[in-house]
């Protein structure tokens, strides 16, 4: 029997890393079960919204993540591109409205950005958000001051992802901390700007530092409005090629426990789709996924093309959710 099981489906934040391991522990199907009936609390379970993803400015960030080709200490034969001028993103931006999506989201390969560069991020924003789409950004560390200036914008999430546990977090990353993270997001919810915040499975960690994850993501208050659940793309020339790939049971356990402790947010099945098998996608959906990254490429790694994309959510009888209705 799940933990607590009457005060399922509550909005809460106070959860115990003892409850969140219990409920990670139950039977396959008694966790779907649960997130399945929480999600349809809250959610149409056959609406998806639809974000793209579009690299604004590539590679030569200092950096040291593990997994990402866009560090200037990875020899990933990855071409550096400087930050693009806002009308050809706003073109791009009108390309994927065009597509079906109905959140554009801008990715900076930066440690933090320089005030001269929020300035053309911000004119990006503010384009976007002409065209009737959602906006988005991820652009490394935010002060509170850099925050205020992409919310007058008109930037609606903000994304920065924890990636793993506090305990694992320094086998990937030594050059930033994991307060550091944390003090963008209070930066970025004290602006008034919406939170993207999520993770990434199957960089080495074990199951505590996935259930650690989710509890630190759960224990926020309030929780991020959009939680991406990414599955690690490797990428020759970084230190986590070669990876043993996580087993996929387990990473659709993760989004159904997502969708348990947090079930308001929409949970994004993110990076690494191009290796999932349709049924793996639909067992994420059917575990209360109701998102996805639209579009052939997710900053500089692959995706399902948008017939692909097409052609699943017709088997399932899914549908992207309408504009008016994503949040």
């Amino acid at each position: 029997m799940a933990p607590n099981a009457e005060r399922l489906g509550e909005i809460r934040s106070d959860w115990s890393l003892a409850e969140v391991r219990k409920l990670h522990a139950l039977p396959f199907a008694d966790l779907i079960w649960h997130a399945q009936s929480i999600h349809r609390r809250h959610f149409d379970p056959n609406l998806v919204q639809v974000s793209t993803l579009l690299s604004i400015k590539t590679g030569a960030c200092p950096e040291d993540c593990a997994y990402c080709p866009q560090s200037v200490r990875y020899d990933t034969g990855l071409e550096r591109e400087s930050l693009m001028d806002a009308d050809t993103v706003i073109e791009r931006a009108r390309a994927a409205k065009a597509s079906g999506a109905t959140r554009f989201c801008m990715g900076a390969a930066w440690r933090s950005p320089k005030d001269r560069d929020l300035d053309s991020v911000a004119e990006m924003v503010s384009g976007v958000r002409e065209l009737g789409l959602e906006t988005c950004a991820t652009l490394g560390m935010l002060t509170p001051v850099q925050a205020r200036r992409l919310k007058d914008a008109g930037l609606d999430y903000y994304n920065h992802n924890l990636d793993t546990s506090e305990d694992f977090y320094g086998e990937i990353i030594t050059t930033r901390t994991y307060q550091d993270r944390l003090d963008t997001l209070a930066a970025v919810r004290d602006a008034g700007i919406n939170v993207c915040c999520g993770g990434i499975l199957g960089m080495g960690e074990d199951v505590s530092d996935r259930v650690a994850l989710l509890h630190t993501l759960a224990t926020l208050s309030p929780h991020p409005e959009s939680v991406p659940v990414n599955q690690l793309v490797q990428v020759e020339g970084t230190p986590l090629a070669g990876t043993a790939p996580l087993d996929p049971i387990e990473f659709v356990r993760i989004i159904a426990l997502a969708r348990i402790l947090m079930p308001r947010a929409h949970v994004r099945l993110s990076a690494g789709r191009s290796s999932m098998s349709d049924e793996m996608q639909a067992l994420c959906f059917l575990a209360g996924a109701n998102s996805i990254f639209y579009g052939e490429k997710l900053l500089t790694t692959g995706n399902p093309d948008t017939a692909s994309d097409h052609a699943l959510f017709g088997r399932l009888g899914i549908r992207p959710e309408p504009a008016a209705a994503s949040g």
